[in-house]
């Protein structure tokens, strides 16, 4: 069972996506360069891919959303490993890794079906 419905995890994109962006200034590491652009890089991303996945906050809606949970999964890990990958984890290790690890539960807990994917794909097998 997945908890989190495609039309809240566009929300929880949005969001995430500006927290990743502001959160080096917010917990104040942002001297740490490599820290920084980690989450200024994946918070880009973020906003990017929501702005063309086919959900409910989707623009372009040209990624399917199976796609965009999967990345979502492997950019959580990344990031919350990031701190000993990239060697920063003696200056700031804690935000990434519990970012990362939010970002791997909203990955795993929502569901892989669009809403208005699956309505538009019922719609469409039922026209005369």
């Amino acid at each position: 069972m997945k908890i989190i419905s495609t039309k809240l995890h566009s929300r929880l994109d949005y969001m995430t996506g500006i927290l990743f962006i502001a959160m080096p200034w917010i917990a104040g590491f942002n001297e740490v360069a490599s820290a920084t652009w980690t989450l200024v890089a994946i918070g880009a991303m973020t906003i990017l891919m929501s702005l063309f996945t086919d959900y409910e906050g989707g623009m372009v809606r040209s990624i399917p959303m199976a796609a965009h949970l999967n990345v979502d999964i492997v950019t959580g890990l990344f990031l919350a490993a990031s701190p000993w990958i990239l060697g920063f984890a003696d200056q700031v290790y804690l935000p990434h890794l519990l970012l990362g690890l939010f970002e791997v539960a909203a990955g795993l807990m929502t569901s892989r079906v669009s809403q208005t994917t699956g309505e538009n794909a019922f719609q469409r097998s039922h026209q005369p």
